[in-house]
């Protein structure tokens, strides 16, 4: 059987011929398997169902509850045996319709406003079906996700005031970008990549005791130890206290332990307090300390004028973690992590081998790897829906939708103060509205229970979901506005329920106090 010749040019123009062996039949499997559809017509027209589908969901989110608890059926549904045959695709989105999509969590609604969470948007949940098409890994290669991702760093470094020569990394998201951040300032101290932690000086870092839970997680990550985390405490705004700060890094040097970082708050979980980033990183300077910011949302108030202020300092850290998936409504999941010191990150990470290394020419051409500045070296086109979102917006917009969260937040505080059965428990320092049902009377542990109860009929009813904290000690609603969905009337809403369930569990305590007293006497 003859040869079969085949020819190509290179990027360079030239022209290379080669032969491709032909194998003989009875060399040949009598059946290649492939997972692409036997009918691409079909899935053509599912895939355009699935899209009309999806836009409707997004489009109607106002009239649907916010959130409901996942019914018992299908709870049942999603307990099925591992599949061994096939399943045409028009039934496995049949049930998707039916038993998944109906239960989300509720962060696409207008009135959702629990934990820190962004509501995504139409192109943004395009770009992923577009991403996961083109499906690359971006570990290393010559690419063009590659030049997507580089554009968008730099965008982020333009964005947070950093240098350019600075290096950047989109990961999952702040708790990743964190531990990267404290894993650079680590391995500045001394040679713990090869050496590991063993009989290393006590190190010590310090922050807010306002601060995430990720940075303590980052901390027994690296094998720093949360007892070496300090906790600083804060004042009447919830920001940490300088002098204090100051105090407890002296006394550090003083008992022998070895100062390795200050991490400073750009919007805490609880409040919305931002640190005073500035005076942070006068500290930094002064004391010789890597300065990280956490900036998870609140670094994106660097994007308004009018806000921006408020997060001077950002500009100085050595390395800053902040969100997408939050206050830039890019669907879940990405991050970023800027460090200031391109070297510096590179050498904490990077991992020369022979399996990623680079050519002249060919798809392992192009010398930059992300792999080199983080853990992961298998990652997703993450880049893609960013550069989307923000080329579809501008970066005005945001600054005007981070603007338009802090005056609803402030909105609704004025309502809370209002409202004689409500408190409000925290200052608005930006978009984080901390407030309370009162019942005149009623000691701390039962206004606590209270509070509890009423806010799970709140998010059982599907009207709002504001999540709760503690503060001073006190169980208290917590709205957290980073939704582009909402309006000002969702905020009388709010109020107008939240006031209208109290009412009726006090008329339900007034009725079983009665009961109680007539079966006594």
């Amino acid at each position: 059987m003859p040869d079969i010749e085949a020819s190509f040019d290179d990027r360079r123009g030239n022209e290379t011929r080669v032969n491709l062996c032909q194998p003989s039949p009875n060399q040949l499997p009598s059946e290649e398997l492939t997972l692409d559809p036997q009918d691409w017509e079909s899935i053509r027209e599912l895939g355009h169902r699935m899209v009309d589908d999806m836009l409707d969901f997004m489009r109607t989110q106002r009239e649907k509850p916010v959130w409901q608890p996942i019914p018992r059926d299908v709870r049942e549904f999603l307990t099925q045996p591992l599949p061994s045959e096939p399943t045409a695709p028009e039934t496995i989105y049949e049930e998707f319709a039916e038993n998944i999509l109906p239960h989300p969590l509720g962060n696409t609604h207008p009135r959702f406003w629990g934990w820190v969470v962004g509501g995504g948007t139409p192109l943004g949940a395009m770009a992923e079906m577009m991403a996961a098409t083109m499906n690359p890994t971006l570990g290393g290669g010559e690419q063009v996700a590659t030049l997507v991702e580089l554009q968008v760093i730099d965008w982020c470094k333009q964005m947070m005031g950093f240098p350019h020569t600075a290096s950047g990394l989109l990961v999952s998201g702040c708790s990743k970008a964190n531990l990267i951040g404290l894993t650079v300032a680590r391995n500045q101290y001394s040679d713990v990549r090869n050496k590991g932690m063993r009989n290393q000086p006590q190190l010590r870092v310090y922050g807010s005791k306002e601060m995430h839970f990720s940075i303590k997680r980052a901390l027994e990550m690296l094998g720093i130890g949360a007892e070496n985390l300090v906790l600083i405490p804060t004042d009447a705004d919830y920001r940490v206290d300088i002098a204090q700060l100051e105090a407890a890094i002296a006394q550090d040097r003083a008992a022998g332990y070895e100062p390795l970082a200050v991490v400073g708050c750009a919007g805490t979980v609880n409040t919305g307090a931002i640190d005073d980033l500035d005076a942070l990183a006068d500290v930094a300077e002064r004391e010789n300390l890597w300065f990280h910011v956490d900036g998870a949302f609140g670094a994106v108030v660097a994007l308004s004028p009018e806000l921006r202020h408020r997060v001077k300092g950002l500009e100085r850290a050595d390395s800053l973690a902040f969100d997408f998936h939050k206050w830039l409504h890019v669907p879940y999941d990405v991050g970023c992590v800027l460090v200031r010191q391109h070297e510096d990150h590179l050498r904490a990470f990077a991992s020369p081998s022979h399996y990623m290394g680079h050519n002249e020419r060919g798809i392992s051409a192009d010398t930059y790897s992300f792999g080199d500045y983080g853990v992961q070296l298998s990652r997703s086109f993450r880049a893609l829906k960013v550069w989307m979102t923000l080329r579809e917006h501008g970066i005005e917009k945001f600054g005007r939708m981070v603007e338009q969260n802090v005056e609803q937040a402030q909105y609704l505080a004025r309502l809370v103060q209002e409202t004689p059965e409500l408190e409000l428990v925290a200052p608005v320092n930006l978009n984080v509205v901390c407030f309370r049902y009162v019942v005149p009377g009623m000691d701390a542990d039962e206004l606590d229970a209270f509070n509890q109860e009423l806010l799970m009929r709140l998010q059982e009813g599907g009207v709002a979901v504001p999540t709760y904290t503690v503060l001073n000690g006190q169980y208290v609603f917590r709205v957290a506005n980073v939704n582009h969905r909402s309006r000002y009337e969702d905020f009388d809403i709010l109020v107008g329920a939240v006031c209208e369930i109290g009412a009726t569990m006090l008329e339900e305590m007034q009725a079983l106090s009665v009961g109680a007293y007539r079966m006594l006497a």
